[in-house]
């Protein structure tokens, strides 16, 4: 019971965290500069930004109690005082959880502050991206002892900022695509900056995902085991995964080289800009449960032992 609290409170940290690094860059790269838009339009944003807050507040202050839970063998201890102080100032994965509470808490109080914009869109980038690196301590990244330790924590907050670049920007993206409309006559320019925009930030984290994910798993599942991969629960997992990845790729692909040059020259014409646009949306819908799949992937996978046993 209490391991799979833990790891839908993983997943659910891992969500907001994304959204509040990937989709507040979205926003920043996409969307029109100040006094483009009506205050209106801006709306959605916001709704969308505080729900990642919440996740990853709420997911941060439960999971460090489950965590402590499960180190201390049962509910009823890891609600001591001194257990819970303990994991959370004596432990990485507690210091890490203590860390994406405060950013996520330092973020709410933007949100209810500052006005939608470019400094507030930076803010919470900022805290985002701080909180997506911090995944590393709640798997296997942070475990690694002797020569190679710093090489793999590198190679694995590398890796979850890029997670988070692309996959936290796709629930902004879906919304935008959602609901053109709201951005009356200047929805053609909105919708093209943020496809030419999201595509080429998409490409540079596929290119760090592959390159990093590659460093990872020399570590965690080692050349020798390669060929044994489905031998293990984590193996299994880890190639339902790669098989996600793949198809996110395909997705992202199709995206930038077909649909997106359809739905451009649909703009441009007019007639046929709400079926091109349609066709994306599904598309995206797609990609982004695959993306969810990944993360609820990463939650589990983060509570089992790799088969190299780093």
């Amino acid at each position: 019971m209490l391991e799979a609290a833990l790891v839908v409170l993983r997943f659910a940290q891992y969500t907001g965290a994304a959204i509040l690094f990937g989709a507040s860059l979205f926003l920043l790269y996409a969307l029109p500069r100040a006094g483009e838009l009506a205050p209106p339009a801006l709306a959605w944003p916001r709704g969308l930004l505080v729900v990642a807050t919440l996740l990853t507040l709420v997911g941060a202050v439960l999971g460090l109690i489950v965590q402590t839970a499960t180190m201390a063998g049962s509910l009823t201890e890891g609600l001591k005082p001194a257990a819970l102080t303990f994991v959370a100032g004596g432990t990485g994965i507690g210091r890490a959880a203590l860390f994406r509470a405060l950013a996520a808490a330092v973020a709410a109080v933007g949100l209810l502050l500052f006005r939608p914009g470019a400094w507030l869109w930076g803010l919470l980038a900022g805290l985002g991206g701080v909180t997506t690196a911090s995944w590393a301590w709640m798997g296997h990244g942070a475990a690694t002892e002797g020569a190679g330790a710093l090489v793999h924590l590198a190679a694995d907050v590398v890796h979850s900022l890029a997670a988070g670049l692309w996959l936290g920007a796709l629930p902004a993206f879906l919304l935008l695509l959602w609901r053109p409309m709201s951005i009356g006559a200047a929805a053609g320019r909105v919708v093209r900056r943020s496809l030419h925009g999201f595509g080429g930030i998409g490409a540079t984290a596929v290119a760090a995902l592959i390159l990093t994910g590659l460093v990872n798993s020399w570590y965690l599942v080692g050349p020798s085991n390669v060929w044994t991969l489905w031998a293990s629960e984590y193996g299994r997992l880890l190639s339902v995964k790669l098989l996600l990845f793949a198809l996110m790729l395909g997705l992202a692909a199709a995206n930038r080289y077909r649909l997106t040059p359809r739905l451009e020259a649909a703009l441009a014409t007019g007639p046929a800009a709400a079926a091109a646009l349609a066709a994306l949306r599904r598309s995206v819908i797609v990609e982004a449960g695959a993306g969810l799949g990944i993360l609820a992937l990463v939650a589990w996978l983060g509570t089992l032992a790799p088969p190299s046993g780093g």
